[in-house]
């Protein structure tokens, strides 16, 4: 079975746990060291982002 494109750039993951503090922790330990709630917080916060950039301004 052909592996699927990831959705979120691997520079963005880490931007985005910087900005969360468990950087540290994927760098020691890699993406499978991240805990449940923080990759849970990492995909909330990038589709907060997402919905950010594709927002219509009121204008």
């Amino acid at each position: 079975m052909a592996r699927r494109r990831p959705v979120m750039s691997e520079q963005l993951k880490y931007e985005l746990a910087r900005e969360l503090g468990f950087a540290d922790v994927v760098e020691r330990e890699g993406w499978g060291g991240v805990t449940t709630r923080n990759a849970g917080s990492l995909v909330r916060a990038a589709i907060e982002r997402a919905e950010r950039s594709v927002a219509a301004p009121d204008a």
